[in-house]
């Protein structure tokens, strides 16, 4: 190891001591990239940082970011949630741990409509909890299940998640967004077969709900379904529709989905000019902490880069005496533990660039290790001591102890684990989504090279296409 990488070894340690003590994540990057980056590299440093923000601030999928988050935060005053709740409650009220269902499945659909996890916790178990108290409900797995179902949301596209991690990784963020709803469907269904499964040979779990809480008509169940999944499919049309089509950006199907959760709530008849204000102010707040980590933290990586540690520890695990896959299981063992102390931004802006080159130079495909990796960062929310979905859920459900919330998590983190060795063993769980899309895409190239069409008749083309 030479001087200037042993330095940059000294910035890695001291970031982690300085941020296990508690300063700001985002100054500390930034403060230690300049003070360590100057005596490895003199004032060039200034220079490199000044280059890295402004190539940062010119990657279009950062504009995504504000919008996907504008399009949570309005659609939680939509009253989308408790709508679809409530449809599914009717729906499935004869099965044993047919709440449960519920919980599962709005979470997944909710998950597509907002992807935000505090949010969707907090309502989950507003609405959940005490139904789930008054039915007699398991107290650990039914915690689980919300804690559980309420991280679906940073899985399914659209991720704000995914789009911060698509340019960490250089690949397109249409292809991750692909690639992710494999694993995120697949835990879905896996949390709900466990809890069926559990609630059939045990139905004290999970006992159907009361007949005088039942809805006479099934065609009234039906009619809230249907209503209720309708504002779920113009959401997921306006925002993955069009990005998967390959018709918009990100951000102009983020800035179209902004639009539509507006429009809902206008639609519910829940808008008010407060309300969009406070959507604002938080969209304002969240989006701010995390370009400015974004920032930081790409300032800090070229420093560490050019300081040559970077190359290093590559190096070094490139050469472990391990089979490829035994250092990818390294790898993701890695960013679970850092799950434990860190939120998911901290670890896709400052950890997953220094072990991205990894996965790269063992030969992965860098769509499928993002993918993998957001399966892993899911449990950031479940892990203690962080585990923000047990503290998000404890706030609104009160009655719950917060040891039997934690034993609740632990359960549907065992599954989780189960879909990360899945997804290790069979990669088309991830993968086979984005090469349709790749394979379509060429289709379409080779027909226009074999049939070429004046610049007009491209134009007319792209018309229809749209209308369509």
């Amino acid at each position: 190891m030479t001087g200037l990488e042993l330095l940059g070894m000294v910035m890695l340690l001291v970031m982690l001591a300085a941020i296990f003590i508690g300063l700001p994540i985002s100054f500390t990057l930034l403060f230690l990239a300049l003070i360590f980056g100057y005596f490895g590299l003199g004032v060039r440093v200034f220079n490199l940082a000044y280059l890295q923000t402004i190539g940062l601030m010119k990657q279009d999928e950062f504009v995504a970011v504000p919008m996907f988050i504008l399009m949570g935060y309005v659609c939680d005053q939509a009253g989308l949630m408790e709508r679809l709740f409530k449809a599914f409650r009717d729906l499935f009220a004869p099965v044993h741990g047919a709440l449960y269902v519920v919980v599962i499945v709005t979470a997944t659909l909710f998950g597509i409509a907002a992807g935000t996890v505090g949010a969707t916790v907090a309502l989950l178990g507003i609405m959940a909890g005490p139904m789930m108290i008054k039915a007699g409900y398991d107290v650990r797995m039914s915690a689980g299940a919300i804690a559980a179902g309420g991280t679906l949301g940073i899985l399914i596209p659209p991720s704000v998640m995914l789009v911060v991690m698509a340019p960490v990784l250089d690949i397109s963020i249409i292809d991750l967004y692909a690639a992710a709803f494999g694993p995120g469907f697949l835990l879905s269904g896996m949390y709900i077969v466990y809890t069926l499964a559990r609630s059939y040979w045990n139905p004290k779990l999970g006992p159907p709900v009361p007949k005088e809480e039942r809805p006479d008509s099934i065609r009234t169940v039906l009619w809230e379904c249907l209503v209720g999944l309708v504002p779920v499919t113009v959401l997921t049309i306006m925002t993955l529709g069009v990005i998967l089509a390959g018709l918009t950006t990100a951000a102009e199907a983020a800035a179209l989905g902004a639009l539509g959760a507006i429009l809902l709530v206008i639609a519910y008849g829940r808008f008010t000019w407060r309300g969009l204000l406070d959507a604002c102010y938080n969209t304002l707040a969240t989006t701010s902490m995390v370009l400015f980590l974004a920032v930081a933290s790409n300032v800090f990586g070229a420093v560490f880069a050019w300081l040559g540690t970077a190359n290093w520890i590559t190096n070094v695990l490139l050469a472990a005496p391990l089979p490829a896959w035994g250092t990818m299981t390294l790898l993701l063992t890695v960013i679970f533990l850092l799950g434990w102390p860190f939120e998911w931004p901290a670890i896709v802006l400052i950890f997953l660039p220094l072990l991205a080159p990894v996965a790269k130079g063992l030969g992965y495909d860098m769509v499928w290790f993002g993918c993998i990796v957001a399966v892993v960062l899911q449990t950031a929310f479940l892990s203690p001591p962080v585990a923000m979905s047990a503290y998000y859920l404890k706030q609104v459900v009160k009655e719950w102890n917060l040891k039997l919330i934690y034993r609740g998590m632990a359960d549907f983190m065992v599954i989780q684990c189960i879909c990360v060795a899945l997804v290790l063993a069979f990669p088309a769980i991830a993968m086979w989504f984005p090469n349709w899309l790749d394979a379509r895409r060429k289709a379409e190239q080779s027909i226009q090279l074999m049939h070429p069409l004046p610049a007009n008749a491209l134009l007319e083309e792209g018309r229809v296409r749209i209308m369509r």
